[in-house]
C-alpha cells in the first residue's frame, strides 16, 4: 500500500514551502468576502501563511491581492492582518512584533 502524499502549500508571507496542516488558510468565499477558514474546507480561492506573527507582519497587499486575482483595500488589509493576529493569540501560539513584544 502506497503512503498518501503529504499537501504541500507556500506561505504567502514568508515564501516558505510547508505541509498544509503548518499553515492557516486565508480564502475569498464566493460573496467576496477575505476570512480565515480554519477547517480549510470552505468554498473559494485560498492563500496560506505560517501561524507565525513573523509571517503575519511580513504580509503584504500586493501579494495578497495576486493570490486572491482581486484588489484588496488597504482598510480590509489591516482588518484582516488583526484578525489573523488574533487567530493566533487565540491559538495559545505567543505573538510578538519585530521588537519581541507581545502583540
Amino acid at each position: 500500500m502506497k503512503a498518501r502524499k503529504v499537501p504541500i502549500r507556500m506561505c504567502v508571507g514568508c515564501r516558505e514551502r510547508k505541509e498544509k496542516k503548518e499553515l492557516v488558510r486565508i480564502v475569498k468565499t464566493v460573496q467576496g468576502n477575505i476570512e480565515i477558514d480554519p477547517t480549510g474546507k470552505k468554498s473559494g480561492r485560498g492563500a496560506y501563511v505560517c501561524l507565525r506573527a513573523e509571517c503575519v507582519e511580513l504580509l503584504n497587499r500586493k501579494d495578497l491581492s495576486s493570490a486572491f486575482r482581486l484588489e484588496i483595500a488597504e482598510e480590509e488589509f489591516v482588518a484582516l492582518k488583526d484578525t489573523l493576529y488574533g487567530y493566533l493569540k487565540n491559538r495559545g501560539k505567543e505573538a510578538h512584533n519585530d521588537q519581541g513584544e507581545n502583540i
